[in-house]
């Protein structure tokens, strides 16, 4: 992977620009723009899985893709949960609570815990937070029905 840049190309399907933002060869942050930034490169190996992807391709995976997630400890244990919700499935924050370690999903601030990891999730997409069928995702609404409709959900 590049070692750092932004990097964006419009996509039809979302109507909008899909943006990753990488930094020492880590996606730092992935967007959904109207317009991509100004600087942003369109040639990146990155994009071209996300194009297959949104082509609906069900077999394109990003769990193999590093992730610098800046956020706190807990809400990371939460995303890296997320990560592993299979292309096509879905489970609700109270599922996502009980498969993450040390997060009861009993427990109202723990469930609390949970929606605010998924409304800070950096890379949305790349950690599907659309696979969580009653939780906020970090990307635009309109965008989160586009991903779970693709995948059927």
């Amino acid at each position: 992977m590049e070692v750092a840049g932004i990097y964006a190309r419009e996509a039809a399907y979302l109507e909008r620009a899909v943006q990753i933002g990488v930094a020492s060869g880590r996606v730092i942050s992935v967007s959904f723009p109207t317009q991509p930034d100004d600087d942003a490169t369109a040639d990146h190996p990155l994009l071209d899985r996300v194009f297959e992807y949104l082509d609906g391709v069900s077999d394109i995976a990003f769990d193999d893709v590093a992730v610098a997630l800046t956020v706190p400890t807990d809400q990371r244990a939460v995303l890296e949960q997320v990560r592993t919700i299979p292309y096509g499935e879905s489970i609700d924050v109270a599922g996502l609570a009980a498969m993450t370690p040390d997060v009861d999903p009993e427990d109202d601030d723990d469930l609390i815990l949970v929606r605010t990891a998924l409304e800070a999730n950096p890379a949305p997409l790349l950690i599907p937070d659309h696979r969580v069928r009653d939780g906020p995702s970090a990307a635009p609404p309109a965008v989160e029905q586009r991903l779970r409709s693709l995948e059927g959900l």
